[in-house]
């Protein structure tokens, strides 16, 4: 087996860039920090947000190599208003693929044409790439000031890192602000192509093969066995596989507790459910160890706290990305199987043994526990005298202590009625006195 060791955990959820009016980035030196927007709002200037971008075709043209050359382009903003405005430029990269992209994955630069002197940096949110630039000097809330009927212009320059996604064949730059300074419609993109990497681009296909029952057991519905199965073509991936296995039940199943075991070098490991009841295999190598194929021996089984009462068929997909911060999957492939409860073995408490009168006979009544839950009988007050309390209750799995807990209520609901046939009785007696 040539999968990786470590069992991974992901939030599952996809995420994207934050909008310019959500979130800004801020950089304190070279590297980046990540602040709130509006710890950088840009001072009112009465009337809507007039400022337009313009961006010119890049020079040279054709598509972006890996390592390779750069291109450059033209940024205008203007401004038609009749009051100066304030410009806080934002590019957002994205590569159209489901991987997020690094810092060093795009080579970027800006040089002033017609504005005043600048710094630029390269930032990251949520693992996604972002440009900006501001006043060489000064700090990102200064931002640039765009005169009245007037334009400041720069040359961007990009490139693509060695290390830029081999599945993808694009770069899109989007430009926007970190505040709202823009006419409606006023932002712009650009899109550069990817010369394709060395040898085809990478694919990944899966599916899930049946391989009977867990251990040798005769019923599988009580523990299903499969392989997951990975196949690659092309060129290596630019990251590890991360897999994310999802059971799905019908109907209202609010707690399905279901449990999901990986063969990790050759021994079977638990692999623990996130937040959403989700299971995160480990990662598979992104060149699978030089192979074209590869797989997951898995088990998949119903715990003691589940509320399936009855064997079902139950859906496990499978869903294969390039990042577990930016979910967005490159496979999936699903299997339909009938999953049960475990049967739960039948005990026989002995029963006390109380005195008999002579020439009498003794029945013992057995009583038969499950982790079914059953009822409590009501608790009555027989006329004249002290109410007692009768009653049982099963364990039902959630607590080793359900039972004590459960007499005891029964017990503080008994006291009650008897305090409240007391109090009664008392009023009585007083009234008559």
């Amino acid at each position: 087996m040539s999968a990786r060791t470590a069992v991974t955990a992901a939030v599952t959820t996809r995420r994207t860039f934050r909008t310019a009016a959500a979130t800004a980035v801020v950089a304190a030196v070279a590297g980046t920090v990540l602040m709130p927007l509006s710890a950088y709002a840009a001072p009112a200037t009465g009337g809507a947000p007039a400022l337009r971008i313009e961006l010119g075709a890049p020079v040279p043209s054709g598509p972006l190599t890996r390592g390779g050359a750069t291109e450059s382009f033209d940024l205008t903003v203007t401004n038609p208003g009749e009051k100066a405005a304030p410009f806080h430029p934002w590019l957002l990269g994205n590569l159209g693929s489901p991987i997020a992209l690094k810092k060093t994955d795009v080579v970027f630069k800006v040089d002033e044409v017609n504005a005043p002197d600048t710094a630029s940096f390269i930032g990251q949110q949520d693992r996604g790439w972002q440009g900006v630039f501001y006043p060489a000097g000064k700090d990102l809330s200064a931002g640039f000031e765009v005169p009245a009927g007037g334009k400041l212009k720069w040359k961007v320059t990009v490139g693509l890192g060695k290390g830029y996604p081999v599945n993808s064949n694009a770069f899109e730059l989007r430009a926007r602000t970190l505040a709202k300074e823009l006419a409606p419609g006023g932002d712009a993109s650009i899109e550069f192509k990817a010369a394709p990497a060395k040898g085809p681009a990478a694919k990944l296909s899966t599916h899930f093969e049946d391989n009977g029952t867990c251990d040798g057991a005769k019923d599988a519905s009580l523990c299903k066995q499969l392989n997951l199965w990975y196949r690659h073509e092309g060129v290596a991936f630019s990251s590890d596989l991360v897999t994310r296995l999802t059971v799905k039940f019908p109907g209202d199943v609010k707690n399905p507790d279901t449990q999901v075991r990986v063969m990790v070098g050759g021994k079977w490991t638990d692999v623990h459910p996130d937040r959403n009841g989700d299971f995160m295999l480990p990662n598979m190598p992104k060149d699978f160890d030089g192979v074209s194929a590869d797989t997951f021996a898995l088990q998949v089984k119903l715990g003691p706290k589940t509320q399936v009462t009855r064997p079902s068929l139950v859906t496990l997909q499978a869903g294969v990305a390039l990042d577990e911060k930016k979910v967005e999957y490159i496979s999936t492939t699903a299997t339909d199987f009938k999953l049960a409860p475990a049967k739960q073995a039948t005990t026989k408490p002995e029963q006390p043994k109380a005195a008999k009168p002579a020439g009498s006979t003794t029945t013992t009544t057995q009583v038969s526990q499950t982790t079914s839950s059953s009822a409590v009988s009501p608790v009555t007050a027989p006329a004249g005298g002290t109410p007692q309390a009768s009653g049982s209750l099963a364990h039902t799995g959630s607590d080793s202590n359900t039972g004590l807990y459960a007499g005891l209520a029964a017990v503080l609901v008994a006291l009650g009625g008897a305090a409240a046939w007391l109090g009664a009785r008392r009023r009585g007696g007083a009234a008559r006195a």
